[in-house]
């Protein structure tokens, strides 16, 4: 990939796990209302559209404004106690730093949640830039996140990679027509990942410094 001069992340099931943060405190709200807890694979599908779009097929309509405020409430000290590296992130970071590419942040994750992880998880610093949907109109699979970093960078499509875990990544990418690689690692599956057909498919966020 001689062209590549930008690499565009994902967060969530991309770069680090924080699906026990996520699950503690969607349960943490259910609770608060006298709702059933929900296991951890239906919390992980709901997972990548944004922590409102998260508590909406949990909670009643009249039950989100103050779910969102629980929530995120909660999820401040969860994200802190939970959230966690994939193996070798930081070392894929300093790799891809040291050959010279511009790395950002692209996740429909609120910003200040966004900057909690990077911080607590000592990451932040690798990164020339983070974007979040709270910021724009449209989060993914809107493009239009991906093209505001790019177009902040100057480089063209081609120049730019971006790597995520869901089809809704994937559509982001191949609609901001950016080289899309897919990890196996977050909310989506294999068989979905594959049906959408990605730039590439690798197993492990590690498996990247192979190929740049």
């Amino acid at each position: 990939m001689e062209k590549i001069k930008l690499v565009i992340f994902d967060l969530d099931g991309t770069l680090i796990d924080a699906y026990q943060a996520i699950e503690k405190s969607l349960n943490f709200v259910l609770r608060h209302f006298g709702l059933a807890a929900q296991d951890g694979q239906k919390i992980r599908q709901a997972v990548g559209w944004g922590d409102l779009n998260l508590l909406k097929p949990f909670l009643k309509k009249d039950q989100l404004a103050e779910g969102i405020c629980l929530y995120r409430k909660d999820h401040q000290a969860s994200l802190k106690k939970y959230a966690r590296l994939y193996p070798q992130v930081k070392i894929l970071l300093k790799y891809l730093k040291k050959k010279g590419y511009r790395l950002a942040v692209a996740s429909n994750r609120p910003t200040k949640f966004s900057l909690i992880i990077l911080r607590v998880l000592k990451i932040k610093d690798y990164f020339d830039y983070l974007l979040c949907a709270d910021k724009l109109k449209f989060g993914k699979p809107h493009p239009l996140i991906l093209n505001t970093i790019r177009k902040k960078f100057r480089v063209s499509a081609d120049q730019a990679l971006y790597v995520g875990d869901m089809v809704i990544d994937l559509l982001a990418g191949k609609r901001a027509g950016m080289r899309t690689i897919i990890v196996t690692t977050g909310s989506s599956n294999k068989k979905e990942i594959a049906a959408s057909q990605p730039y590439l498919i690798i197993k492990s966020i590690k498996d990247l410094r192979k190929i740049l």
